[in-house]
């Protein structure tokens, strides 16, 4: 795992720099499940999206290489008082049990090289339940931004389609996010995935 926030986490342990109210991904990915459903969100952070699976009665795992950004995730938990799996390392070896309704990571995978993330989308596809689903926010080479040092191996276009060849895509679209974490105002290109795996469970 290459990513730079890590040092974000510790420079600011009184404030979350992603907020705590949840992405629109993870809202958008919520409504496909019914409590009490299992997630797993890969590269949880500070855990905002984590806390709000949980919030809406999932069984929620989270998963970080950041001992202080799991920090602040943990405090977001108790505040909103719900309870959530939190899990230390990098996301490509860290050992989870499924299976899972729902693997969820929003601007996570691609901190993972892509040799490693040949031997963790196929793992993580054996962790998931019948007709379970998985949600990935990526970014594409399409437009790149480097920021606070941070080394991406950035997806390709139609690269995460191709990697669920195998399952049905409910949607995948690519597009533009505004970002200003370095105090300069740019875009990341990226690409959104949810897949269903054959099955009903």
């Amino acid at each position: 795992m290459r990513s730079p926030w890590h040092r974000e986490y510790l420079r600011t342990p009184g404030a979350y720099i992603w907020g705590t109210d949840p992405s629109s991904f993870a809202r958008e990915v919520s409504a496909l499940l019914a409590p009490p459903a299992r997630v797993l969100d890969l590269g949880c952070g500070e855990g905002r999206d984590s806390v709000f699976f949980a919030a809406a009665g999932f069984q929620v795992t989270g998963v970080d290489a950041s001992a202080a950004g799991l920090l602040k995730a943990k405090r977001l938990a108790r505040e909103r008082g719900v309870r959530v799996r939190w899990l230390g390392g990098n996301m490509a070896r860290v050992p989870v049990g499924g299976p899972y309704k729902l693997v969820y990571s929003c601007g996570a995978i691609h901190y993972v090289p892509r040799r490693e993330r040949a031997r963790l989308l196929p793992r993580l596809k054996a962790l998931t339940s019948p007709g379970g689903y998985h949600a990935h926010l990526v970014f594409t080479d399409q437009a790149v931004y480097v920021e606070k040092g941070e080394v991406i191996d950035y997806y390709a276009p139609g690269e995460l389609g191709r990697a669920y060849a195998d399952w049905t895509i409910l949607r995948s679209e690519e597009r533009m996010i505004d970002c200003a974490q370095d105090g300069t105002p740019h875009q990341h290109s990226a690409e959104q995935l949810i897949a269903q795996a054959a099955g009903s469970g």
